[in-house]
């Protein structure tokens, strides 16, 4: 048997592909193919082209739930990122109390997402959750979080911002810790304040996270199905019924097989477009910003 030599590098990339290709690839292949075929999981599939993404069109579905997909995630990732920063910043400092702090804040994430739902959904509760329960000792009206078509999918970005900021914060501190200390001493030395500092040396050097930051995050957003099912089931309305949850809907409950892949493959190429659009933003503005310097 050859040993193995340095001209052999897919060898070492095999085991992610294979895990990759028949997790992801495969099932998306089929997703798509499954897209032009009407099936009820108990009959035959009948065969009707593109008929599901016409509908989808056609009956305002899609631009519905897009919509609402991109206004919970637009939420969430700007206040994750920007929460995540603001605790970053001033929690990077040594000391038990700040590391205490870092650490209640960062457990929010690792606790799972149907406890989260849970504990909202006794905090939110119109009637007796606490929050309704104290507003009303102060003399303030109580807001039905969850049973209002306005304020229900805000009311779950909100709890989702919660939830992740702590994996913001963490990556931030992770950037902060690389960012060169004789930098920061040089430009206080040229009397440049905290405010300034941050400005014209931190940030520039916190891009690439920050960039790293924005992009999971969008994609968590868009992954949420966990605290829909437990906190709306998607009501009232279809307030909630982000792209996800609408494909669980469609298998699992209407048990349109064929409508529900044409949705998993609009969601899959506009996540992937967003994705793609975020980065080349976040080249653009570094290299706006290098040759400005």
């Amino acid at each position: 048997m050859k040993p193995l030599r340095p001209s052999h590098p897919y060898l070492f990339v095999a085991p992610t592909v294979m895990v990759l290709g028949v997790f992801f690839i495969y099932p998306l292949l089929l997703a798509f193919y499954r897209s032009f075929f009407a099936w009820d999981l108990l009959t035959e599939p009948i065969y009707v082209g593109a008929a599901h993404y016409a509908t989808l069109w056609s009956s305002g579905e899609l631009i519905e739930t897009l919509g609402r997909t991109l206004s919970y995630s637009l939420v969430v990732v700007a206040f994750a990122s920007s929460l995540g920063l603001c605790f970053a910043v001033g929690l990077n400092r040594e000391g038990t109390i700040y590391a205490f702090v870092r650490g209640a804040i960062f457990s929010a994430y690792i606790v799972s997402w149907v406890a989260v739902g849970l504990l909202w959904l006794w905090i939110l509760d119109g009637d007796a959750g606490i929050l309704a329960v104290a507003l009303r000792k102060l003399g303030l009206p109580a807001t039905a979080w969850l049973s209002d078509p306005d304020t229900a999918l805000m009311a779950l970005a909100g709890v989702t911002v919660w939830k992740i900021t702590g994996y913001a914060m963490v990556i931030f501190l992770a950037g902060l810790q690389d960012v060169p200390r004789s930098l920061l001493e040089a430009a206080a030395l040229d009397g440049a304040g905290p405010w300034a500092r941050f400005r014209h040396v931190t940030w520039p050097l916190l891009r690439p996270t920050a960039a790293f930051v924005a992009t999971t995050s969008l994609i968590l957003s868009f992954q949420a199905f966990d605290i829909v099912r437990v906190m709306t089931q998607g009501g009232p309305v279809k307030a909630t019924t982000i792209f996800v949850y609408a494909i669980y809907e469609s298998v699992f409950m209407n048990l349109r097989v064929g409508r529900a892949s044409a949705l998993t493959v609009v969601f899959f190429v506009l996540l992937l477009g967003l994705t793609g659009l975020q980065l080349w933003a976040w080249r653009l503005g570094r290299r706006t910003g290098g040759e400005t310097a």
